[in-house]
């Protein structure tokens, strides 16, 4: 039972991380959409933030084989 509790918690935290780089490529998405041509210059900076944010999720795939 304590096992599932930490398979919970840890699928919680878990889908945060992807969440926020999900909420990232949702800002990429609508500047490629709406306003690539003043706001082109935010894409590098959206671009490491989605490379950090994908640090933890792929760290956390590799550790959990259950979140595959």
């Amino acid at each position: 039972m304590e096992q599932e509790i930490d398979e919970k918690e840890i699928k919680k935290i878990f889908a945060g991380a992807k969440r926020k780089v999900v909420e990232v490529a949702g800002e990429i998405h609508d500047i490629v959409e709406d306003t690539i041509w003043v706001d082109y210059d935010k894409l590098p900076i959206l671009s490491k933030k989605i490379q950090e944010a994908m640090v933890e999720v792929t760290q956390m795939r590799e550790k959990y084989e259950f979140l595959k």
